[in-house]
């Protein structure tokens, strides 16, 4: 079945390139600027489906959300296919399909395969200590093996660790804080947004000295308002210890080392520059990246063809969480199309408010970019609300590493650490939720996830580092 699914979207893809290679004329251009903030109501759509739907109508949710994720992307594709025209409306398809869905997703199956093959063996139980160390080294994974990396890695023994405990939502919900998006601060692997700070020429450890002393206070804060917590609701379970000879131990090592290939392969896009590319309907397709690309479907391939299955078994792996994620987000990735190209805009846009706010006679205002970039990317994906930020400040790296130093600090400490606001601010939470729901755990509702656990935990700690930083 899984075979069959994947010919017929090669076979689409296959037959869409051909026809988009024989496309000619001028290069397409949207102009935010010409659109209204009307534009912006699927993107709002899908979202609220996602928060309300699994609340009301659970079930429903659970067998029918591909289907609402293509209503809306289709309820943003037609009108827009006649208000701007078969090119624009192919062009941007293509443009968020390869260069930024296709990416994204293939990365997401490669560290979900090759993580679910390794299985931590032995007797460990989920006490305060356990939780806590096992967050913390999460944390320091991520920045070097990527914020999805690092969650893929060790959600699921973070998981069998608590499946005695009677309150675990806790657990999760911090790993996402801290594993999923803040750990990731401190290169350009550690979260995409910083990729692409890299990209445009901010250097690779500009990022670990400019984000350490920050980072440093979030996970202080935060390990230590876990390890309070955990400990009192442990306390109250009246856990009984569990004796076992069974020693820590590792099975599937070898995934570890496949692991170091994902990482190899997209430093490798990110360093070596063929300049070679490929049009596709204008769309350039760079020679580093389609190579990035296969050399993770290889290994993806090498994981799933060589682990035991009974790895697998162990790790209750199957692959709902990744569909989940590539049919939800392939409507999130379609309607943001007009949202991103309103913020192009800048001061010509129906946001130009959110541009103006960042922004005063005397020079950028650093507090309001952190913020800014920050609430924005808890529900836009944060790359692209990254480098809207970053060209807001002027687009220079050079000039944002030396005089504007504070403001690209801002901007990336609002794209990484608010990314944890919601679960849909960056890749890996909504697979972390998609995960512990898949092994019983009750994850609270897309709202009852913001009001209940980041607006009362997290946002304090953003407003200190509003103060002590901004």
């Amino acid at each position: 079945m899984i075979n069959k699914t994947i010919n017929k979207i090669i076979l689409s893809i296959f037959l869409l390139t051909a026809f988009a290679f024989s496309a000619e004329g001028g290069a397409p251009h949207l102009d935010g600027a010409d659109l209204s903030i009307f534009w912006v109501f699927p993107f709002v759509g899908i979202l609220l489906s996602i928060a309300i739907f699994p609340l009301l109508a659970h079930d429903f949710w659970h067998h029918n959300f591909g289907k609402i994720s293509a209503f809306w992307a289709a309820l943003f594709i037609i009108p827009f296919l006649f208000h701007t025209g078969f090119t624009i409306t192919l062009y941007e398809l293509l443009h968020v399909g390869l260069l930024e869905y296709i990416p994204f997703l293939v990365l997401l199956l490669a560290l979900f395969t090759i993580s679910g093959g390794v299985q931590l063996t032995g007797s460990l139980v989920g006490t305060p200590i356990v939780n806590t160390t096992i967050i913390m080294i999460g944390t320091l994974l991520a920045s070097w093996m990527g914020t999805t990396g690092a969650a893929m890695l060790l959600i699921r023994p973070i998981i069998r660790a608590n499946k005695d405990r009677a309150n675990k939502v806790h657990v999760i919900v911090f790993f996402i804080f801290l594993v999923a998006n803040i750990g990731g601060s401190l290169t350009p692997l550690g979260d995409p947004p910083l990729f692409l700070g890299f990209l445009k020429g901010v250097n690779f450890f500009w990022t670990t000295s400019a984000m350490f002393v920050p980072m440093l206070f979030m996970v202080i804060s935060l390990l230590i308002i876990f390890f309070i917590f955990d400990t009192y609701l442990y306390k109250k379970e009246k856990i009984k210890k569990v004796d076992s000879d069974i020693k820590i131990g590792i099975e599937g090592s070898f995934n570890l080392l496949l692991l170091l290939g994902v990482i190899g392969s997209v430093l490798l896009s990110g360093f070596w520059k063929p300049h070679i590319e490929f049009e596709v309907f204008y769309v350039h397709v760079e020679l580093q990246n389609i190579i990035r690309e296969i050399l993770l479907l290889f290994l993806t391939y090498i994981s799933w063809k060589y682990t035991s299955s009974k790895i697998r078994e162990a790790n209750e792996f199957n692959w709902f969480p990744i569909l989940e994620v590539a049919k939800l987000f392939a409507g999130i990735f379609v309607t943001i199309i007009p949202a991103i190209a309103i913020l192009k805009a800048g001061t010509s846009g129906a946001l130009a408010a959110v541009i103006q706010s960042v922004t005063s006679d005397s020079g950028p205002i650093n507090y309001m970019y952190f913020w800014a970039t920050g609430i924005l990317s808890s529900f836009l994906d944060n790359a692209p609300t990254y480098l809207v930020f970053f060209n807001t400040a002027g687009g220079d790296a050079v000039q944002l590493m030396g005089e504007l130093y504070q403001t690209l600090l801002a901007i990336s400490a609002g794209a990484v650490f608010m990314g944890a606001n919601t679960y849909i601010g960056n890749a890996p939470n909504f697979m972390v939720k998609s995960i512990s729901e898949s092994s019983g755990i009750e994850m609270p509702s897309f709202f009852g996830y913001f009001f209940k656990w980041s607006l009362p935990i997290l946002f304090p700690l953003f407003i200190v580092v509003s103060f002590l930083f901004f």
